[in-house]
């Protein structure tokens, strides 16, 4: 069955449904596009500065296409989950480039 027809007759599942949503689109959001700025980087080729400036202009991307997941998503916990694994590959890879390199 789908989640449509799951949701249909309890109002509080969609409820739920829509403040996980929310949460993915909000908070989430905004911490993985977080990551993937420092995370970005710090791999990205040239002077620390422009790397910088050019990670932060593809994060103010990536918190709004996080969003608009959060919504397109099959379900809340679907966006949840998806967000949580892309923030987690985006703290691996600054980890690693911080273990590797040695400097914040």
């Amino acid at each position: 069955m789908s989640d449509a027809g799951r949701l249909s007759g309890n109002p509080w599942a969609k409820r739920g449904d829509l403040v996980l949503r929310v949460l993915a689109a909000i908070p989430l959001g905004y911490g993985v596009a977080s990551l993937w700025a420092m995370a970005l980087a710090r791999v990205i080729p040239g002077a620390r500065s422009e790397a910088t400036i050019i990670a932060t202009l593809v994060a103010f991307v990536i918190c709004a296409v996080a969003a608009m997941w959060a919504f397109a998503a099959r379900s809340g916990w679907r966006a949840v989950w998806t967000l949580a694994v892309l923030g987690a590959v985006a703290g691996a890879i600054a980890w690693a480039s911080i273990g590797a390199t040695g400097r914040l």
